[in-house]
């Protein structure tokens, strides 16, 4: 897979998650395979550039791999600016968010909404393009709603102005994360353009992965909610992309280290305050699986201190593998 002057380690890319994609989830997903990380999505509102939140999301520091930042907005002058920031501060590649569908970037006329709009759409990709001497790459829907389907339309827009890379999320705007993703609309704009074209959108396991590339014939694969709790998704779908062979689940002994790895990452990252109450989602996410009743998420989730989150998470791993070491199945 390359990108402009770029080749990836694999073709396969961690979404752009708001509030998800930080820094330390993002070291974790390429260290456990994925081919390139994408930062969230940072504004291109110079307004809230000096904010603690815009400058964590800018924060590439020690990141190993290609450096991709997605910018959001309306504004072409705007956004050109905000993207000369982020190439100043480490990006390589910038990617332009036309995809998120979330109210409050859709009422900035950002994200998604952007999609009603083919010729704002070319105004801001052409802006970006000449603004940097980096590749640029987009993400959109394959729509606003089921009656308007125009990523193909979009698509073309986006390869005669200059995007290096096109990743598709399978639904509509007015679908937001609802129903199925349509592949086939992904597979008609990968026939219409010469661009490499990632499919997106309900890839949650290796055999998926492999599905939605047949359906699509698409160039790459982007996970998202996918990868939530579980970046070994990337090392299980390029094993058997490889091999045609699964790789088993991870061990309760590495969630245990992955996990409590993540969490003094994240308390390092955003400082023990933060930290603690930034960790209690991704815990939730990776212990989905084992706490099904909830029980110990929610005693988690009091927890205000970042060492006794440590120490707890160590306590209940502790517990677990004595429970699997008494089962039958052991």
């Amino acid at each position: 897979m390359q990108i402009g002057q770029y080749e990836l380690d694999n073709n396969l890319m961690l979404a752009p998650m708001a509030g998800v994609t930080d820094r330390p989830f993002r070291q974790m997903c390429k260290r456990l395979g994925a081919g390139l990380v994408v930062s969230e999505m940072l504004s291109s509102n110079p307004k809230v550039w000096n904010t603690d939140k815009s400058k964590q999301r800018m924060d590439h520091t020690g990141e190993s791999g290609i450096r991709s930042v997605q910018i959001a907005g309306a504004d072409p002058q705007l956004m050109a600016q905000a993207a000369q920031l982020n190439v100043s501060n480490g990006a390589q590649i910038i990617d332009i968010n036309m995809g998120c569908p979330a109210k409050k970037v859709n009422k900035k006329m950002a994200g998604s909404a952007l999609l009603q709009y083919p010729k704002l759409v070319e105004e801001i990709v052409q802006s970006v393009v000449n603004a940097v001497d980096v590749p640029v790459t987009l993400k959109i829907r394959t729509g606003w709603n089921q009656d308007n389907r125009n990523g193909v339309e979009i698509a073309k827009i986006a390869e005669n102005n200059g995007i290096q890379s096109l990743a598709v999320h399978g639904r509509t705007k007015a679908c937001m994360y609802k129903g199925n993703a349509e592949y086939e609309t992904i597979a008609k704009i990968k026939q219409s353009v010469s661009i490499p074209v990632v499919a997106n959108g309900d890839i949650s396991s290796a055999l998926k992965a492999k599905e939605v590339l047949e359906m699509t014939n698409a160039d790459a694969l982007m996970i998202g909610r996918g990868a939530q709790g579980n970046p070994w998704i990337f090392r299980e779908i390029l094993h058997y992309l490889n091999t045609g062979a699964e790789l088993p689940a991870p061990t309760i002994d590495e969630v245990r280290s992955v996990l409590l790895e993540h969490v003094s990452n994240v308390h390092q990252f955003y400082g023990d305050f933060m930290g603690a109450r930034i960790a209690r989602k991704h815990v939730g996410w990776y212990l989905a699986d084992h706490d099904k009743e909830r029980v110990f998420r929610a005693k988690f989730n009091l927890i205000e201190d970042a060492q006794e989150q440590l120490d707890q998470l160590n306590t209940y791993f502790e517990k677990l593998a004595e429970c699997h070491s008494m089962s039958p199945a052991a």
